[in-house]
């Protein structure tokens, strides 16, 4: 038996409120557990600095949620079942909060959703309805690859709807632009953390990852020039803006370095730019830097929605555009017409960029709430971006925290899926955009800090 550590939860409207939450987080995460007796009412009063009229009127209302019972010259205790009946009230009433898919949040504000379902209707009542339904060429139609170009003219002055292919997702893009620059047993360099579709697709190509030490702006250029002298490099793997997982934006100044490496190398840059369209002030990308040796892939899944299942490659020469077409050919014939279609509309009416921007602006306030709720916490992120990269302390591996924080209720993806070591520094990914709501957000966070200033003591039978 244990007493409580009392503290106050943020973000709750009242102290007396605060202090009930935190009692019902602890109690949910497993701190304490049935028959576990709280202090005083006067000693939490004197530890959290508050009337003990506000502590009163806090016990009161965790016996009314059923959280404690009292005992005549006893105190209060935790109460029989408690716990588990939370679990299961979980259980039966929500899904899991879900901080694990990497989904842009979609603002009931523009209607997503329902411009889908009537951009669709559009199309195929409309006079060139033919161009959604039938096989294309695998590169994409012309009208398609224009509209591409024209978006990515916004951001990217080097294009030329000749040089670009619409593939069904960046996935697809990175593994046809393996396909198309690799063999099997060669090595590319990358992030030490790093998106697991590469390290899917190099799995699928046997090739060697070598992964390169990273900082608080993204890939250290000394780690990438070591690596090209030590080993032969076929291509650098770079998520130059808002990087998943660690949320760094590469500066001009790194980027221009590493395409000085990779010049003096020969080696080829595949630029996975999901998550400038969401910046206001974006940098020079890699495709604008090194033309002649850059793959660039921007997808539409994680600036607007995942639905689409669309993404265009900017490839660094027309033979090499006709060469990852062949490939696209063999592997999945063609993108979908009727997104690209849909798509096509967005971007010429200017509703691509409203999308966007709206986006942006919900991400500015969940990163204020994320702010806000893991005060005195030190995590990364870009209050432009979705997602937040949170260090654990020392007495937290990342799987052991990410199967509590399940328990718990909350998903979150370790460390280990991105990186290649289990010495590694550890850390989870937070992405905030799939919860449906603000109040939802707010949970699962509340719960986590939980977790982290009080952790759980794991314990394991030995058989």
């Amino acid at each position: 038996m244990q007493l409580w550590r009392a503290r106050i939860e943020t973000g709750a409207k009242a102290k007396y409120l605060g202090i009930v939450d935190a009692l019902e987080a602890d109690i949910y995460s497993g701190y304490i557990k049935t028959g576990d007796r709280l202090p005083s009412q006067r000693s939490v009063a004197k530890k959290l600095n508050v009337d003990l009229t506000t502590v009163t009127r806090a016990f009161n209302e965790a016996r009314r949620r059923g959280l404690i019972d009292a005992a005549a010259g006893r105190g209060s205790f935790v109460r029989q079942h408690v716990a588990t009946n939370l679990v299961s009230h979980q259980a039966d009433t929500r899904p899991l909060l879900d901080l694990s898919m990497n989904n842009p949040p979609q603002p009931a504000t523009v209607g997503i959703q329902d411009y889908i379902a009537q951009g669709i209707t559009q199309l195929i009542s409309g006079t060139d309805r033919a161009l959604q339904l039938h096989y294309q060429n695998s590169a994409g139609n012309p009208h398609d690859r224009s509209a591409a170009a024209a978006w990515l003219t916004q951001s990217i002055e080097h294009v030329s709807p000749e040089r670009i292919l619409i593939t069904s997702g960046a996935q697809a893009a990175v593994y046809a632009i393996l396909q198309c620059l690799t063999r099997r047993g060669d090595a590319i360099a990358c992030g030490e953390f790093v998106y697991p579709g590469l390290k899917s697709a190099a799995e699928q190509h046997q090739l060697i990852l070598q992964p390169l030490t990273m900082d608080q702006h993204g890939i250290v250029p000394e780690s990438f020039e070591i690596a090209c002298r030590e080993h032969t490099i076929n291509a650098i793997y770079l998520v130059p803006a808002i990087d998943n997982p660690t949320t760094a934006t590469m500066p001009l100044a790194r980027r221009q370095q590493i395409v000085a490496i990779a010049r003096q190398y020969d080696v080829m840059i595949i630029e996975d730019d999901p998550y400038s369209p969401l910046q206001s002030q974006a940098i020079t990308a890699f495709a604008d830097l090194a033309k002649e040796r850059t793959w660039y892939i921007r997808t539409l899944s994680k600036c607007i929605t995942p639905a689409l299942r669309l993404a265009y490659v900017l490839a660094p020469g027309n033979s090499q555009a006709l060469q990852l077409a062949n490939v696209l050919r063999a592997t999945s014939v063609m993108a979908s017409p009727l997104m690209a279609g849909l798509v096509s509309r967005w971007i010429h009416d200017g509703r691509i960029q409203r999308f966007a921007e709206a986006i942006r602006e919900e991400n500015r306030q969940r990163q204020q709430i994320a702010k806000q709720l893991l005060a005195g916490i030190d995590f990364f992120s870009d209050e432009e971006g979705h997602h937040l990269w949170l260090p654990l302390p020392g007495c937290w591996q990342a799987k052991a925290f990410a199967e509590q924080a399940s328990v718990s209720g909350v998903s979150v993806v370790a460390c280990t899926s991105f990186g290649f070591s289990d010495s590694q520094r550890q850390a989870v990914r937070l992405s905030l955009g799939l919860t449906p709501d603000h109040a939802t957000l707010s949970q699962a966070l509340i719960i986590l800090r939980g977790l982290l200033t009080q952790p759980v003591t794991v314990s394991h039978h030995i058989v």
